[in-house]
């Protein structure tokens, strides 16, 4: 139960949901209620099927490389820092899109780089290799399931939330999620650090 909430917690905030939810009205702001929901269905199953390959092969990934894995750790933590970085100042251009077909939105952008971008890739394939046990990789994969199904719930629902928060209040949101990736990207930085130093 311990590995599915933190696993959870983690997996929720790295997808940066609020900003992930800002760009896909961003996106769709001239779409109908049925196209959004259509898109946000999509969207959820893309970044499914691409968590859980990245989550179970993440440890063939390191091997193939003969890359360690606190080594990727660092890699990692520095990435998702920057991403952190670019929410907090609301410099991310992901989500300027010239396509005007919606339904050809959800693979690229708004699964990949919006939703997996560099730094959740990483985390993934940290995770997955992580993970020493099969009940762990289960439940740390169901946890991933639940995370990535929230944030579809948000998107399907997002012209309540947009009428709800206002354009306003996802920018504030978005920004405190980026305080979040902040903090948790040090943390693994600092855990790859202790760990190669064997601190």
């Amino acid at each position: 139960m311990e590995i599915f909430i933190s696993t959870f917690l983690k997996m929720f905030f790295i997808m940066t949901p609020f900003f992930v939810l800002s760009v896909f009205l961003t996106v769709t702001k001239e779409a109908t209620i049925s196209e959004r929901k259509a898109l946000a269905i999509k969207v959820t199953i893309s970044v499914i099927i691409m968590s859980l390959i990245l989550l179970f092969f993440g440890k063939h990934i390191f091997s193939v490389f003969g890359i360690t894995l606190d080594a990727f750790r660092i890699g990692a933590g520095a990435l998702l820092f920057l991403s952190a970085v670019d929410l907090i100042k609301g410099s991310k251009d992901s989500g300027k899109v010239e396509d005007k077909n919606i339904s050809e939105l959800a693979v690229v952008p708004l699964a990949i780089p919006v939703t997996i971008g560099p730094g959740t890739i990483g985390i993934l394939l940290v995770m997955g290799a992580s993970f020493k046990t099969k009940t762990a990789l289960i439940s740390g994969s169901f946890a991933l399931i639940c995370a990535v199904l929230v944030i579809g719930l948000m998107l399907y629902s997002s012209t309540i939330i947009e009428k709800l928060v206002g354009k306003q209040g996802l920018l504030v949101i978005s920004k405190i999620t980026g305080l979040f990736l902040a903090a948790l990207s040090a943390q693994i930085v600092f855990t790859g650090i202790k760990n190669f130093l064997g601190l």
